[in-house]
């Protein structure tokens, strides 16, 4: 029961954290908004301007959702210290094992919302668009593009959040050349707006008979999914919109058909693609939504003008670029270059844990 008391007293430090998280929150500010964006909605006239009740509409679930994560918070500690005391009025260790469990999911939770305040940009709370390019170096890049690929995809499962394949491209041998998902969660953007760089791998090559240790590159372009409700305009006349039929092998990745979709925004050479969706016209959706987010993003820095800036993510993908390291031999270790923040477990990090470095990242920007 020793462990219980321990744990009782650990929990009870949380109560000033609530309080202070409250108070970050704005929950009493966020509850009298969302009471009186209730009260427009049932106002003559709302529902007949489309394009303001949307809005409305988007404010008041984020505000309900904000206001919901929180008080689950608030629940779920004043739930596990009354199970506390319960179990040790009684003298039940039965229970220690559930309480263990939800005193964990417990922390975690509060951590990822005291992260959460620090996501203050307009597209943080968006859904995020990855794009994996392999670097020079042919299958050893390709591959290291691959395992990228998967270790993003493993932190979105960490996280509970959906990905979906948009675009895939194989490698000549082995990994790949180029692929895009899109990863759907709250709060997606604002997190993996960290990850955006190129990122150096070195190891050990498994393609290498002599055995020597090989460095590679790869580069993640992050943007934010932009919904309908923002606007950007799009000219018909500006777009080159090439179809072809999926290419690679691909496996589950592709679908065989001609419904691959390419679609260059003239002016600035943007170019976005999509393969993986069923059809001609959901490939199509897919990449002008790629497209409407990169040209948002161009838009952001207000540097429309200038092709450097928005093709940023093709200067040379090599060696003094990189945002961090992955370094198996002849020790282990990942580095991030911007922070200083080390893990020593590369395993783990490979396989998707990467909050200690978007932690790190995000405190450095306050």
């Amino acid at each position: 029961m020793v462990l219980l008391y321990d744990l009782k007293n650990e929990l009870s430090s949380y109560s000033q954290q609530i309080k202070e998280l409250k108070d970050v929150l704005s929950i009493d500010k966020a509850k009298n908004e969302l009471a009186e964006l209730k009260k427009e909605t049932s106002a003559d006239g709302f529902w007949n301007d489309v394009e303001n009740s949307q809005i409305a509409m988007k404010k008041i679930k984020a505000l309900e959702n904000k206001i919901t994560r929180f008080n689950k918070l608030n629940e779920s500690l004043e739930d596990i210290l009354t199970l506390i005391d319960l179990s040790l009025e009684e003298g039940d260790e039965s229970v220690v094992d559930e309480i263990l469990s939800s005193a964990n999911e417990f922390k975690k939770n509060i951590e990822d919302e005291k992260l959460s305040t620090l996501l203050t940009g307009e597209y943080d709370s968006h859904n995020a668009i990855l794009s994996f390019h392999a670097g020079a170096g042919g299958t050893e890049a390709q591959d290291w593009a691959e395992m990228l690929y998967r270790m993003y995809n493993r932190w979105a499962e960490r996280r509970n959040f959906k990905v979906k394949l948009l675009d895939y491209l194989d490698g000549d041998e082995a990994g790949l050349k180029s692929a895009s998902i899109l990863v759907e969660g709250l709060n997606a953007y604002g997190f993996l707006k960290s990850e955006a760089g190129v990122h150096r791998l070195v190891r050990i090559s498994p393609f290498d008979s002599s055995g020597r240790r090989h460095t590679s590159f790869a580069a993640l372009e992050v943007m934010p999914e932009i919904d309908d409700s923002i606007v950007i305009d799009i000219k018909p006349e500006e777009l080159r919109v090439d179809t072809f039929r999926s290419s690679g092998a691909g496996g589950q990745h592709v679908n065989k058909t001609e419904s691959a979709i390419r679609i260059t925004h003239i002016p600035t050479g943007v170019v976005v693609s999509c393969q993986t969706q069923r059809s001609q016209h959901q490939n199509r959706d897919y990449a002008m939504k790629m497209l409407r987010s990169k040209l948002i993003e161009i838009k952001e820095r207000e540097h429309l003008d200038k092709i450097t800036d928005i093709k940023g993510i093709q200067r040379e993908i090599a060696w003094g670029a990189q945002i961090r390291s992955y370094i198996f031999m002849p020790y282990t270790l990942a580095k991030d270059h911007r922070t200083g923040y080390e893990n020593g477990n590369i395993n783990a990090v490979m396989d998707g844990d990467l909050d200690g470095f978007i932690t790190e990242f995000l405190k450095s920007l306050t």
